[in-house]
């Protein structure tokens, strides 16, 4: 078929390739090109560095909504089907409308559960042991349309934001290909979502990577888990932030107590942090304006000892300084 993909992280990669293996691709959206780095350079999403790399045609547009002239584009193009993956914008109702088969939209979860943008993370953060990925066809809504295709995937203890992004986008483009050739065959069933079993997976904030001590030690680990890739954890410490960068549920010591966020034990493994239930184990952290350390060297060289305590000292201001790092 002939096929149009709009997306522009690397989530939408898997299915670029996939797409030019069976379909022709007649045109590659993706966001305009953003400052990134310390030197703040204008760099291309990856889909968009791909395309070119490939020759494909690209097109960048800054607003979709009113754009007359990439709507004509996009209806003289012929196109069977339209495919999103991750593309970040809202889509007009006359560009849904320009395809022969509309949108088809390879969303990282089993809608109608987390749509939204950043339903990897908050899976996750919620503890889903299966997730999954779902092909639906594009409405206006926030990813409110008839699921076509789901397959679904599960998620190890120790996946996080990054592990279960990588093999969802993979899923995503087997997910895609088989839709494809179902649409093409006239077989690709519809099924409306439920709005009762709706739930919804906003962008994640810097706050969402701040260590709730109080919550129990398998959902702090979760958290950590969703916010890996960013904003990452952190804790207030000493009037500045500590990045967690390693962690691991742990049971506490049997002869320790402490409120949550109390250091109960600095061993070999690391520093032992009291949690609402259980606790957590430190491995690896950033102190303010250091590089990664071993958690027991960073104690060992800040005179953190047992009964200190984590999670407190900390203005909004300077929470909000460390979170962005």
């Amino acid at each position: 078929m002939r096929v149009a993909l709009f997306g522009s992280p690397a989530f939408a990669l898997p299915t670029l390739e996939a797409l030019l293996q069976r379909h022709e691709v007649a045109l590659v959206v993706a966001q305009p090109d953003k400052p990134a780095g310390r030197g703040y350079k204008l760099t291309p999403p990856p889909v968009a560095q791909r395309a070119r790399e490939l020759g494909l045609r690209l097109e960048q547009p800054a607003r979709l909504k009113g754009n007359a002239a990439f709507l004509e584009l996009v209806r003289g193009l012929g196109l069977d089907v339209a495919v999103t993956a991750a593309y970040g914008k809202i889509l007009p109702q006359a560009l849904l409308d320009a395809p022969k088969h509309g949108f088809l939209n390879v969303h990282a979860s089993l809608l109608p559960k987390y749509r939204g943008a950043a339903p990897i993370q908050w899976a996750l953060i919620e503890g889903e042991t299966e997730t999954g990925v779902s092909i639906m066809q594009t409405e206006a809504g926030l990813d409110t349309g008839p699921v076509r295709l789901q397959r679904r995937l599960g998620v190890a203890p120790d996946d996080t934001a990054v592990t279960l992004f990588t093999r969802l986008a993979e899923l995503g483009a087997d997910a895609l290909t088989e839709a494809l050739a179902a649409l093409e065959a006239g077989t690709l069933p519809s099924a409306p979502q439920d709005e009762a079993r709706a739930t919804y997976a906003p962008l994640l904030t810097k706050a969402d990577g701040r260590v709730r001590w109080e919550d129990a030690a398998a959902a702090i680990y979760n958290r950590y888990r969703g916010v890996f890739a960013w904003p990452g954890s952190w804790t207030p410490h000493r009037g500045g932030t500590l990045k967690i960068l390693e962690m691991s549920p742990v049971s506490a010591p049997a002869a320790a107590r402490g409120a949550p966020g109390t250091v109960l034990a600095v061993g070999a493994e690391g520093v032992t942090v009291a949690a609402g239930e259980g606790a957590v184990l430190l491995r690896a952290v950033q102190p303010a304006g250091r590089g990664k350390m071993d958690a027991r060297a960073w104690a060992g060289g800040y005179g953190v000892r047992v009964g200190e305590r984590l999670g407190c000292a900390a203005t909004a201001a300077e929470a909000a300084g460390g979170a962005r790092g």
